[in-house]
């Protein structure tokens, strides 16, 4: 069958009336994205690994984007937490043959319209004359606040999951410090003013066009805000330690 006469009848599948529109490798019955006929904009559509005869054949550029939609979808429906998704797009995006874009899925099931996370979001985290840590498999929905007022603040986002794929942090910072922690990989735009104070961030900017984004909004007065951007080397690093390195890099950087 020629090409144009395989288009015509992919076409004709996705006539009304039709469940779905299957598209299939050349030379294979396997579903590559199983495509909802009455998907609107901003749906979620069910994508799955691209699935084919042999896994050593080499993968083409839009494989790796349909990897990279699907897994995006699981950190969306709380599957994957920032720091996992960040890996799993590295290793999707340098994938070679269809065996290791496949590993960056295989524990996933294929992906279903969200149903969204029960647990409560984490709206508000507070530092108030004293030291507050708030981290683990927090729940971000959109918006969050976290204020050190005479205090000191370790708000953690590396094992975070998000509801939409752009977040909005607010960092108030009065007299206190405040230290927020993002896995590299993900695309982070820190922006604000301090007056008396300073706000930073640190590590190497490596975010992508199809990974979320997380906006960091800084007030502050007599207090220091920093953004760290954790490489994935350092997934078990103390906080001290993660100080220590990235200061160490930044300062190995030519001027």
């Amino acid at each position: 069958m020629t090409p144009a006469a395989m288009a015509e009848l992919v076409r004709g599948a996705a006539a009304p009336g039709s469940p779905a529109v299957i598209l299939t490798t050349y030379g294979t019955a396997k579903p590559l994205v199983a495509v909802p006929a009455d998907a609107s904009r901003g749906t979620h559509l069910s994508l799955s690994v691209i699935t084919m005869d042999d896994p050593s054949l080499r993968v083409s550029d839009a494989d790796r984007e349909h990897a990279v939609a699907a897994l995006r979808e699981h950190l969306l429906a709380g599957r994957l937490t920032l720091a996992e998704f960040s890996e799993r797009v590295e290793a999707a995006l340098t994938a070679r043959v269809g065996a290791e874009l496949a590993r960056v899925q295989e524990d996933l099931p294929a992906v279903v319209p969200a149903a969204g996370s029960r647990r409560k979001p984490a709206r508000f985290t507070a530092a108030l004359f004293g030291r507050a840590v708030r981290r683990g498999r927090l729940r971000l929905r959109g918006r969050a606040v976290a204020a050190s007022v005479f205090g000191d603040l370790d708000f953690d986002l590396r094992e975070a999951t998000i509801d939409h794929r752009e977040t909005a942090v607010t960092v108030l910072a009065a007299f206190g410090n405040a230290d927020v922690y993002v896995p590299e990989g993900v695309n982070v735009d820190v922006g604000g003013i301090t007056v008396f104070g300073h706000h930073r961030d640190w590590g190497r900017d490596a975010g992508r066009p199809d990974a979320p984004t997380v906006h960091v909004r800084v007030l502050g007065l007599a207090g220091t805000v920093d953004v760290w951007r954790v490489p994935h080397d350092m997934q078990g690093s103390s906080y001290s330690d993660i100080f220590r390195q990235l200061e160490d890099r930044r300062r190995e950087l030519p001027s």
